[in-house]
């Protein structure tokens, strides 16, 4: 038996779960910090480091009280965060900036550079990574900054991602040689294919480039092995004991499905305020669009799969917002909606398009408005828009071998909104299983209990730690709609989407959009 805790920092919040071997959960904490926005420029997100760390101690007071034990008993820490959220640091891993978190979308010139040096030196990374690099992800931010950061760039020993220089610090980690760096973060994000693109090859892209190589050393490793332990300093902070062992961190969805029970044939959609859609298998090849396939990025054991859309949870919330209301106010009374009523077509590349199409620069689109419609609608027709967009990345894998017999969803939003978990069902025309209670840090916790040495494998803490779910079952009835909104929804996100797409007929759209709605009345 052995208490640990994990981990999990969100785009505004950290949470901090205390888990028993044996019973289960004990009790959590969360503290939130703010994103900072420009105004002027919407593709500013970035965070402070001290308020994460400021934040991580609050929760962890705050978990400890509420699960009722003493910092002493924790055994072992494990952390997951957002990414690509990287942070340049100077001599002792001290930061020099604040974090681009992950949707800083500033690098889109840089990511795009990067694509086209890419493609024409005939990089294999990139095919690992879906054939175009995204304003997301690492390269891209640091290329950003350096070019935008002139006098400190001499003082630049590392670049981190997020859950690299918060197992580095609670280490006490200062030399860039022994950071740890996750396996999970490199070969999503960073063109790492077993090995970083040449010095040549960053070097042609931008000469700011050419010493990336040195700004990314370090030991790097699948979460199964250990970080380090945690340091006198930290232990003190934190109200733990020192020297208790910290595994090599990962992503927050990475291991939020883990904690939601994947296993070969599941696909796992972490709805939050972004989507990160996952699976893992023994073998699988390149899948043009989706933004990796990396051995041991979620299960040591695996090769880990992912994809996603750029907003959910924030595109509701956008919506919600310019109506003068909260998601949960606007969405009173829409589990009466049914399929395809509003007669609006959502197409949701509001904060731009992650999967499969790999573009920043779109924007969204709402088809079939009239002067009766409400915000309600729009709110509903976006939940089916990124039903629809997750059914487009699901065929995606699946034409490319991905088996998928299970979704799941993980994730904040499908605990608090049957009405998207019933839409999802429906679109995707499969069973939606969700879990019982949040699972929310327990891929942490897992990873924790590994370290520990309390359970030997991810299967055996899975089985004795994972909730079960409840099943939402697709209505067969609405199947036909949904089958033929599809149709123009996949029509428009391929020639709207792709500038070198071919000529398509939409001038049937907007009369089928009222003819469905119409039936949906009736």
């Amino acid at each position: 038996m052995a208490i640990v805790a994990g981990v999990d920092f969100g785009t505004q919040s950290v949470r901090v779960s205390i888990v028993d071997s044996g019973r289960g959960s004990l009790g959590w904490g969360v503290a939130e910090y703010p994103v900072k926005r420009d105004q002027r420029d919407p593709d500013f997100a970035t965070q402070s480091h001290e308020a994460h760390m400021n934040a991580l101690v609050a929760a962890m007071n705050a978990a400890l009280d509420a699960a009722r034990v003493p910092g002493s008993s924790i055994e072992a820490i494990a952390l997951d965060t957002t990414g690509s959220t990287v942070i340049p640091v100077g001599k002792g891993l001290v930061p020099l900036d604040d974090y681009y978190l992950w949707c800083d979308h500033r690098a889109h010139e840089e990511a795009a550079l990067i694509t086209q040096v890419a493609c024409a030196q005939r990089l294999d990374a990139i095919e690992a990574c879906g054939g175009v690099y995204s304003s997301e992800w690492g390269f891209a931010k640091l290329l950003h900054w350096l070019r935008h950061n002139p006098e400190k760039r001499r003082s630049l020993v590392a670049a981190l991602e997020h859950c690299d220089m918060v197992a580095a610090v609670l280490c006490g980690i200062t030399d860039p040689d022994e950071v740890p760096r996750s396996i999970c973060a490199m070969g999503h994000k960073w063109l790492w294919d077993g090995d970083l693109p040449p010095k040549a090859f960053l070097a042609k892209i931008d000469p700011l480039l050419a010493d990336a190589r040195e700004s990314l050393r370090g030991r790097y490793l699948t979460s199964e092995r250990i970080a380090g332990t945690l340091s006198t300093t930290w232990a003190k902070k934190l109200g733990l004991r020192e020297g208790i062992p910290i595994p090599v961190g990962a992503f927050d969805a990475h291991w939020d499905a883990i904690g939601a029970g994947i296993a070969e044939g599941d696909v796992v959609n972490v709805v939050g305020t972004a989507t990160c859609i996952m699976a893992i298998a023994k073998e699988a090849g390149r899948i043009p669009g989706l933004c990796g396939v990396v051995k041991g990025s979620i299960h040591p054991d695996y090769v880990g799969i992912e994809a996603g859309l750029s907003a959910t949870g924030y595109l509701f919330e956008a919506l919600a917002a310019r109506s003068g209301k909260s998601v949960a106010e606007l969405s009173q009374g829409m589990e009466s909606f049914r399929a395809g009523q509003t007669g609006l077509l959502h197409v949701s590349w509001d904060n731009g398009d992650r999967t499969v199409l790999v573009n920043p620069s779109l924007g969204g689109v709402t088809l079939g408005w009239n002067l009766n419609h409400t915000a309600q609608d729009h709110l509903f027709a976006a939940i089916e828009g990124t039903a629809f967009h997750t059914r487009v990345i699901l065929e995606r894998m699946a034409e490319h071998g991905v088996p998928i017999n299970r979704v799941i969803h993980g994730g904040g939003i499908p605990q608090k909104n049957e009405v998207l978990n019933q839409v999802y069902a429906n679109v995707l025309g499969k069973p939606v299983l969700v879990p019982e209670r949040s699972i929310t840090s327990l891929g942490s916790a897992i990873f924790a209990f590994l370290a520990a040495g309390t359970f030997k494998t991810i299967e055996e803490a899975q089985k004795a730690l994972c909730p079960p779910y409840r099943v939402v079952r697709p209505d067969p009835s609405v199947k036909p709609r949904y089958d033929r909104l599809f149709g123009h929804w996949r029509s428009l996100y391929f020639s709207l989407g792709a500038p070198d797409s071919d000529p398509a007929s939409i001038g049937g759209i907007l009369p089928d959009l009222r003819a469905v709605a119409a039936e949906a009345r009736r």
